[in-house]
This record gives structure tokens, C-alpha cells and sequence, in this order.
């Protein structure tokens, strides 16, 4: 895969949105109490994985989905809770010695308060350009397609020759649809992708990215 420019999805693929979860449910008050047995290895059982949507998510639970989005969203000891995976420093350093640009593509409640954890989070990374989105409806918008279009536009970079690395399904075809590369990463949590989609490579770690991009 020749490659330029890689796009990276944060939550799921760089920073473990899984822990961050647990911690919520586990810790925040509205919550504690309701999930005190909850084991980490049962979280796709309290929040169940939607076919479209491929991995955890707040707003997948029945009855709370809605409430427990806004709470974790505006909680910062929660929302801001959500380290990197071990490998993701190095893994942005070694692909930027090899001359590929990188950006994040993050859709968010509030770009300005997800911007701020972002330039915490990659620190150690001032090469990465930092892009956020506001998302619209869950799982209807078109907020990551549209902020892929601004980036390219933005930056003047052939969506041909960039890739976006995301782990939720209905992501995966934002870049498509622009004539941009996908690779999607996958957790302890994720689903397989549907039958239209399998065609598109899969990594566990972030590092895996560097055996792809030549």
C-alpha cells in the first residue's frame, strides 16, 4: 500500500476508549452502583456492539445509552480518562521519519474540548496536525466524510494516495466514498466487518499499521 497520508481515528484506535468506559461505569456516581459486578471482560455485555457500529458504545445501551453519553461527555475526570496504546508515540515517530503526514479524525461532542485532550495526548507527537469534527445524529451524519473532504482540501492531499485507520464499521465507508485507502483497527471488542467490507485490511496494535505502509 503506497501511502502519503495517514488519517487517524483516535477513540478505539490510538487511545483505548474500552478503559475509559469501564472507568465510567465503574466509578461515576450515576453509575457505581448499577454496574459494581461488572468485569472488563463482560463490557460488551452491559453495552451492547451494534452491527452497524462495530465496537462498544455508550449510547448501544437499551436504556441509558443517551443519558450516560452526555454524562461521560461532560464529565472531564472520565471523558479525559483514556490513555494511548503502548505503541502509538512510536508508531507516529517512526512513520514520520519515513515522511508520511498524519492527522487525527476525531468526531466529537465539543471540537474545542476534544482539540485540548488531543495536543495533551500526542504531546510527544507535535508533527501530528490535529482535526476534529463536530458528529451529528449517532451513526447517520456525515461529519467524518465531510471533515476527510476539509482535511484533504485543507492540506492539498490526493485522497488516493491517504488512509484512514478507524475501528467503526459505518467510518470505514466515509473514506471509501472519497477515494481514500481504509485499514481498520480492531479491539478486544470489535465484530467483524459485513460481507462488503472484509476486503479491507485489519490491524490489532497500531504498530501493524508499519508492515502496510510502504
Amino acid at each position: 500500500m503506497k501511502i502519503k497520508n495517514i488519517f487517524w481515528d483516535v477513540d478505539g484506535v490510538l487511545a483505548n476508549l474500552n478503559f475509559a468506559y469501564f472507568n465510567f461505569l465503574k466509578n461515576h456516581p450515576n453509575y457505581r452502583e448499577i454496574f459494581k459486578d461488572l468485569q472488563y471482560k463482560d463490557l460488551p455485555q452491559a453495552l451492547p456492539v451494534l452491527p452497524k457500529y462495530g465496537a462498544v458504545e455508550l449510547k448501544t445501551h437499551p436504556t441509558l445509552g443517551n443519558q450516560m453519553d452526555y454524562d461521560f461527555c461532560h464529565s472531564a475526570q472520565f471523558f479525559n480518562n483514556r490513555p494511548l496504546y503502548p505503541d502509538v508515540i512510536s508508531t507516529l515517530q517512526e512513520l514520520n521519519r519515513r515522511g508520511i503526514r498524519q492527522i487525527t479524525a476525531s468526531a466529537t461532542f465539543d471540537v474545542a474540548t476534544k482539540t485540548k485532550l488531543l495536543k495533551q495526548l500526542f504531546a510527544d507527537a507535535p508533527f501530528l496536525d490535529i482535526e476534529c469534527v463536530q458528529h451529528g445524529t449517532f451513526m447517520s451524519d456525515t461529519a467524518k466524510e465531510d471533515l476527510l473532504k476539509f482535511c484533504c482540501e485543507k492540506y492539498r492531499l490526493n485522497p488516493c494516495e491517504s488512509v484512514l485507520v478507524d475501528d467503526r464499521i459505518y467510518n470505514l465507508p466515509a473514506a471509501l466514498n472519497i477515494g481514500m485507502h481504509a485499514i481498520r483497527m480492531r479491539s478486544e471488542f470489535t465484530t467483524d466487518a459485513p460481507a462488503e467490507l472484509v476486503h479491507i485490511p485489519e490491524i490489532k496494535t497500531p504498530s501493524e499499521i508499519l508492515e502496510l505502509i510502504k
